[in-house]
């Protein structure tokens, strides 16, 4: 039996802000050390996205399907070129429809144009996943998958229950039914339920958290889907009815995506269907969905608290407390998150964790780019840290990996200084290109046609000074981009 992974990578993450942002969310970040000792003493942090991948190395299953938001692209290209598994696929989804149309998109590429995944086998089992879960006991994942297969090549639509370990309202449950084979029909799903009813889900026994996983075939959830929510099948096939290839990217029509109406798979399918089991897995799973629930997972002191990064305490307890770029102290501090980054630093009660979104809306309402951005900034070339700005200057440490390129453009509004702290740059300025080496600089004036490159082995750090009316990072005019960046 064909396994194909299906990695659902296209949330935001917005109860884990400051750290999780719209450009960078929680799937991409590394918040747990990884799961899997042989990449846990590796030279780079393991994203979440990257951990899911590893998960599957005992499942000897095919190269994965990777979905994601336009915007995520490189980073999540770039996190699976790092990882050590075989390389994945990557599917773009125009706009963000929900989980629905998402593994409608993978299947219908598995049964139309299994070419493109590179199938033998046109009606695999497509094993469904987040990329932002976190499951301490990969053995035990793998030891459900194992128990589910049968009942998924059966055409039957598994998903896997997680006992619940506590009474836990920010979850939906499942209510297990009679027994089926390996597993137990599924005999209700529940919304998120109140303190009271959780508490008595909890002593029945009879009641899991729905993990939102999922394993079967390509073929039974078309099926379903098309007798339960013929317009999202419809509008998916549309989209995938000729596929593109793009570097690292499989594109589909933006335009018949569009008109896809946006649903869980729970709400258009697991909910409705009669084929609907349920496989127990008892694995450490979490879905990280806010501070809270690192902070049960989590090591911590003697004084129950978390401590991450530059971090002094006196008199605190049973904190979360993270520090990104500076000294942070907490004085008598009990229960408390406390989260700081370059940028923005989030002071909450660690029981109210789940209304960080409030200060999310917050941001977004007031157009404010915390919402969106982290100040180090992640390009497809490599990355930028904004140090400073002002009314007409804007400071940034630029960061060029070897061989990469930035794109031939030009700005209308802004002038700029490049300083080179490290490494070789090579300048195109006009017509003419010159290599420089530390401690040179160069002026870039208002309207002149520019490159910058890394031809060497070595990261390439300059410092960039930027001066003008307008420094936004929309004026910028592009000419060549070898990452299809317009």
């Amino acid at each position: 039996m064909q396994i194909l992974p299906v990695i659902l990578a296209g949330g935001t993450g917005s109860r884990l802000w400051p750290l999780s942002r719209e450009q960078y969310p929680k799937q991409f970040l590394a918040l747990q050390p990884a799961e899997n000792p042989s990449i846990a003493s590796s030279s780079f942090p393991v994203s979440m996205l990257q951990q899911t991948l590893h998960r599957l190395a005992e499942l000897d299953a095919l190269s994965p399907l990777v979905i994601c938001q336009e915007d995520h692209r490189f980073l999540a290209a770039e996190q699976l070129r790092y990882c050590a598994s075989q390389p994945g696929h990557l599917l773009l989804e125009p706009q963000g429809r929900n989980t629905a149309p998402a593994i409608a998109l993978a299947a219908l590429l598995a049964q139309e144009s299994p070419d493109c995944l590179s199938l033998e086998d046109s009606d695999p089992l497509l094993l469904v996943l987040a990329a932002d879960h976190l499951i301490l006991d990969t053995a035990a994942f793998t030891q459900a998958v194992r128990t589910a297969l049968p009942l998924a090549d059966s055409g039957k639509l598994v998903t896997f229950g997680i006992p619940p370990q506590s009474p836990e309202t920010g979850y939906g449950y499942i209510k297990r039914g009679a027994a089926l084979g390996t597993g137990f029909d599924v005999a209700q799903f529940v919304e998120k339920p109140d303190l009271n009813t959780a508490r008595e889900y909890l002593v029945s026994g009879h009641y899991y958290w729905n993990s939102g996983m999922f394993l079967f075939r390509a073929s039974a959830y078309l099926q379903q889907l098309s007798q339960f929510r013929p317009d999202i099948l419809a509008a998916c096939r549309q989209s995938v009815a000729s596929p593109e290839r793009d570097r690292d990217f499989i594109r589909i029509d933006s335009s018949a995506f569009a008109g896809c109406p946006a649903e869980s798979i729970d709400y258009a399918v697991m909910e409705k269907t009669r084929q609907a089991v349920m496989v127990p897995m008892e694995a450490g799973w979490s879905d990280v969905g806010a501070w809270s629930s690192l902070w049960d997972l989590s090591s911590k002191d003697a004084a129950s608290n978390v401590v991450i990064g530059d971090v002094l305490t006196a008199q605190s307890h049973h904190c979360y407390l993270r520090a990104d770029s500076r000294l942070v102290a907490t004085v008598g501090l009990d229960n408390v998150v406390v989260i700081e980054t370059k940028d923005a630093v989030l002071v909450a009660a660690k029981d109210k964790v789940q209304d960080v979104k409030e200060i999310v809306a917050q941001l977004k309402a007031a157009q404010r780019p915390e919402c969106e951005l982290h100040r180090e900034v992640y390009r497809p070339w490599g990355k930028y840290d904004q140090v400073d700005s002002g009314g007409r200057h804007q400071v940034k440490h630029i960061t060029v990996k070897p061989g990469e390129k930035l794109s031939l453009q030009m700005h209308h509004h802004r002038a700029e200084h490049w300083v080179v702290v490290s490494g070789t740059a090579k300048v195109t300025q006009g017509d003419k290109t010159w290599l420089l080496t530390e401690n040179q600089s160069t002026y870039i004036p208002v309207g002149v046609v520019h490159a910058l490159e890394n031809p060497g082995k070595i990261p390439l750090e300059i410092i960039e000074v930027q001066s003008g009316s307008y420094l936004g990072e929309d004026d910028i005019v592009r000419f060549e981009d070898r990452y299809g960046r317009k």
